[in-house]
C-alpha cells in the first residue's frame, strides 16, 4: 500500500470560492505542514474572484492550484514500480527477473522510458512450443551475447555484439561425411569436442559453432574460424542441455506484444478504467505519465485497495458546495463556521465548527493554540478573509472574537485596516468589462431545504449606482441560470455595504411570495418584468446568517 505519511493532503474550500475560502485553505495548509512535517497543498474549487486576486497580489501569494474534482485517480493507488527492461534481453533473463520480482509481466522500455511492448509468462511458455522451427533463433535476430549469457559460455572467436540472423540451429550428432549433407551456410551448429566435426562445420560456412562440455578449441580451428568468419563459443554444458537452453537466449522482442497495448495514464480516474480492466484477461496494465513515459504497472487487485484523495474541507460542509467527486474522497478534517450540512464521511473526522463570522478566525485561534508564529503574509491573508466575510465588522455574523482577531492580524500584517478594506472592496466590486456570467458566479452557492432546491449569489459594493446597474443586467440572466441548474428558485443579493441593506433579485415560481413570507413583509416588491422581481431587505447583508436561515424556515413551514 501507499505510505500514508508520504501521501499529499489537499486543503480546499467550496465551489465559486470567496476570499475566506481561498485564504483559509492557504493558511491552514501552512499550519498543518508546520505541525506535522507532512505535505499539505492548498487548492481551490473554482476561479479566483477580483477581490481575492487583489488580496493575493497585495501580499505576493500565488493562487492555489485549481482542482475541479477529487475523484480517485490511478496515481492515488499503489503502482507497482516494475523495472522496465531492454527489448533485446533474453527470455531466460526475463524469466529470472519475473521470479525475482514476483511478477508475470515485464515492460520493454526504450531510452527515455518509452513503452515498446510487454512480455508475459505466457509468452515465454509459448516460445518453448516452437520446437519444430529450427530457424526461430535467427528469425528472432538473437545476439551472441544473449547466447553466451544463457549458456554461461565464452566467446573464443567473434564479436559478442553480432547477431545470429540467418540459418537454422543444428546438432552435429553424425559423422562429418553425413554432416556435409545437412549443414548449410549461416547455420549455428552445436557439437562436441571432435576436431573433425568442428572443422567440417566451419568449412560448410556455418555462422557459429558451439563447442560443449568445456572442450578446448585448437589453435588451428580458431585460426580457420577467424578466416572464415565463423563465431566460436564454448560452454561447460553437455550437448543435450545446451540444445535445450539455446532457445532461451532469444530476445524478448520477438515474442512480446507491441500492438494494441492497453495502457492508462496516472491521471485517469479509477471509475473510468474499471470496466476496461474487468473486460480484459490481462493480469497487469502499464501506467504512463502525461508525457507518455512509463511509470509502473497496476492490476485489477490494486483497485480493491484503492483509497480516495486525502481532503481537508474549509469554509463549508455542504455536499452541494463541495468540489466534484467528494463522495470518493477520504475526508480527514472539516473547519467551518456555517450550519451543519450534508457532507458524509467514511470514518470519524476532526470537525471544528464555531459560530463565528469567518473560518479564518478559527484558523487564527488554532495558530495561537499551537503557539505558532504568524508571519506577515499569513496574517494579511487571514485578516483579508475576516474583512471580507464580516464586511469589515458590519455584518450581523461578526462577533467580538472576529473583531479582535481582525485587528490583531491587521497589526501583524502592517496594514491600515480601514484603508485596506476600502481598496479591497473596491477591487471586488469593480465589475467593468465582466460578463453577466462572471459576475453571477463570482460568489454563488447552492442549497436545499426539504424538497426545494435553490441557489443564492451575492455581490457586495460601496457603490449604489453600480448595484443599480447590476440589477438591470442580472435579472434577465437569472432566467437562464435557473433553467441550466434545474433549481426551483434563484436569488441574488445586491448588498450595499454603506447602507447595510440588500436588494434581493428573485427568480422562480413562488420565490417572491416565499421571501415576503420569510421576512414578514407586506410591501409589494419591485417587478422588473413579467418574470423577475426585486425585494428590498433593510439591514440584511449576510447570506449565511440572515437570508439562508429565513429561506430554510419558510420552505419547511
Amino acid at each position: 500500500m501507499l505510505d500514508e505519511k508520504k501521501r499529499k493532503t489537499i486543503v480546499i474550500g467550496h465551489k465559486n470560492p470567496d476570499t475566506d475560502s481561498i485564504c483559509s485553505a492557504i493558511c491552514y495548509a501552512r499550519m498543518k505542514q508546520k505541525l506535522t512535517g507532512m505535505e499539505y497543498e492548498p487548492c481551490r474549487a473554482g476561479h479566483v474572484n477580483a477581490e481575492t486576486q487583489f488580496v493575493l497580489d497585495y501580499f505576493g501569494v500565488e493562487p492555489p492550484r485549481l482542482v475541479e474534482n477529487v475523484k480517485t485517480q490511478v496515481k492515488d493507488i499503489e503502482i507497482r514500480r516494475t523495472q522496465g527492461v531492454d527489448r533485446n534481453i533474453s527470455l531466460k533473463k526475463a524469466w529470472n527477473l519475473m521470479q525475482d520480482e514476483n511478477v508475470v509481466t515485464l515492460p520493454a522500455i526504450s531510452e527515455g522510458s518509452v513503452l515498446e511492448g510487454l512480455i508475459t509468462v505466457g509468452d515465454i511458455a509459448k516460445s518453448y512450443m516452437s520446437i519444430y522451427d529450427s530457424d526461430v533463433l535467427s528469425k528472432a535476430k538473437t545476439q551472441y551475447k544473449n547466447i553466451l549469457e544463457t549458456l554461461d559460455g565464452t566467446m573464443v572467436v567473434g564479436d559478442e555484439n553480432d547477431y545470429f540472423d540467418q540459418g537454422k540451429v543444428l546438432i552435429a550428432a553424425a559423422n562429418p561425411d553425413l554432416m556435409e549433407n545437412y549443414i548449410k551456410p549461416h547455420d549455428l551448429v552445436i557439437l562436441g569436442n571432435r576436431y573433425e566435426s568442428q572443422l567440417c562445420a566451419i568449412e560448410m560456412e556455418a555462422a557459429c559453432i558451439i563447442v560443449c562440455e568445456g572442450a578446448a578449441v585448437s589453435m588451428t580451428i580458431r585460426k580457420l574460424a577467424q578466416e572464415r568468419g565463423c563465431a566460436v563459443i564454448t560452454t561447460s554444458y553437455d550437448t543435450y542441455t545446451a540444445t535445450r537452453l539455446v532457445n532461451q537466449s532469444m530476445p524478448i522482442s520477438y515474442f512480446m506484444k507491441t500492438e494494441n497495448l492497453i495502457t492508462f495514464e496516472d491521471t485517469d480516474y479509477i471509475d473510468e478504467i474499471k470496466e476496461v480492466m474487468t473486460s480484459k484477461r490481462h493480469r497487469d496494465f502499464p501506467i504512463l505519465d502525461k508525457n507518455g513515459k512509463y511509470k509502473g504497472m497496476i492490476s485489477r487487485r490494486n483497485l480493491l485497495g484503492a483509497r480516495g484523495k486525502r481532503i481537508i474541507l474549509v469554509d463549508h460542509n455542504e455536499r452541494a458546495q463541495a468540489v466534484d467527486g467528494i463522495e470518493n474522497a477520504d475526508i480527514l478534517e472539516i473547519i467551518d463556521h456555517h450550519k451543519l450540512g450534508t457532507v458524509e464521511t467514511i470514518s470519524p473526522v476532526f470537525f471544528r465548527n464555531q459560530p463565528l463570522g469567518c473560518t479564518a478566525t478559527i484558523i487564527y485561534q488554532m495558530y495561537n493554540e499551537n503557539n505558532l508564529e504568524i508571519d506577515r503574509e499569513t496574517a494579511g491573508l487571514l485578516c483579508s478573509a475576516i474583512i471580507s466575510d464580516t464586511l469589515l465588522f458590519r455584518s450581523p455574523t461578526c462577533t467580538e472574537t472576529d473583531r479582535v482577531a481582525g485587528l490583531a492580524l491587521a497589526c501583524a500584517a502592517g496594514i491600515d485596516i480601514d484603508k485596506y478594506a476600502a481598496d479591497m472592496f473596491a477591487a471586488g466590486s469593480n465589475l467593468k468589462g465582466k460578463s453577466e456570467q462572471e459576475i453571477f458566479y463570482q460568489d454563488f452557492k447552492r442549497f436545499s431545504a426539504g424538497k426545494v432546491s435553490f441557489g443564492v449569489g451575492q455581490i457586495s459594493s460601496l457603490n449604489a449606482d453600480e448595484l443599480e446597474q447590476l440589477k438591470a443586467r442580472l435579472a434577465p440572466y437569472m432566467v437562464k441560470v435557473q433553467e441550466e441548474h434545474g433549481l426551483d428558485m434563484l436569488f441574488f443579493m445586491l448588498t450595499n455595504i454603506l447602507t447595510q441593506s440588500t436588494e434581493l433579485l428573485c427568480q422562480g415560481s413562488g420565490a417572491e411570495t416565499m421571501i415576503l413570507k420569510a421576512f414578514h413583509m407586506e410591501q409589494q416588491p419591485e417587478h422588473l418584468n413579467a418574470k423577475e422581481c426585486a425585494v428590498t431587505l433593510p439591514g440584511v447583508v449576510s447570506r449565511k446568517k440572515q437570508l439562508i436561515p429565513a429561506i430554510m424556515i419558510a420552505c419547511e413551514a
